[in-house]
């Protein structure tokens, strides 16, 4: 009589749900955000291919510049709304840092996914069209009208996610 295979013991913790693919990639993007320098948004981005991380970013000063904050934020002080007047501020933005990231790097990008905390502005999308990004997952909206319009007419797929709540 051949001996049959033990069961492994039936856990006593509560059962535990593990994220999609999406979720993680979101919560890495969420994650990153919190080196944000920026006082108005703190944004974090992933750029993924095959289930595979290629960057990240936040926004934050450029290397060697004086962050926000440390020095303030220079569109609060002159009044500049969210959406507005991009180039009014010492800060690059999340997406802009990961695809720089793969510059450095010499890291492939065409056909990426960007996970982001916050939907990309026109200058990002801009950026994106034409590094070949072909999907956004994206947390929180922007009042950009004409990035959305931009990515849309150049095929690039945008999808708004909600991260399930971790119940803590």
């Amino acid at each position: 009589m051949s001996a049959s295979p033990e069961k492994p013991a039936a856990s006593s913790s509560p059962a535990r749900r593990r994220p999609s693919w999406d979720e993680y990639f979101l919560q890495l993007a969420r994650q990153s955000a919190t080196r944000s320098t920026c006082l108005r948004r703190q944004v974090g981005a992933v750029l993924v291919r095959d289930k595979r991380i290629l960057t990240t970013g936040y926004n934050g000063a450029p290397r060697g510049i004086g962050h926000c904050l440390d020095v303030g934020c220079l569109r609060d002080r002159i009044g500049v709304p969210s959406g507005e007047r991009h180039e009014l501020c010492r800060a690059i933005h999340a997406e802009q840092n990961a695809v720089i990231q793969a510059a450095l790097h010499g890291v492939a990008i065409q056909g990426a996914t960007l996970y982001t905390t916050v939907h990309p502005c026109v200058l990002c999308a801009k950026i994106l069209i034409n590094c070949g990004v072909t999907e956004i997952h994206y947390l929180d909206g922007y009042p950009d009208d004409l990035s959305r319009e931009m990515l849309a007419e150049a095929g690039v797929v945008l999808i708004r996610e909600e991260l399930p709540s971790t119940g803590g």
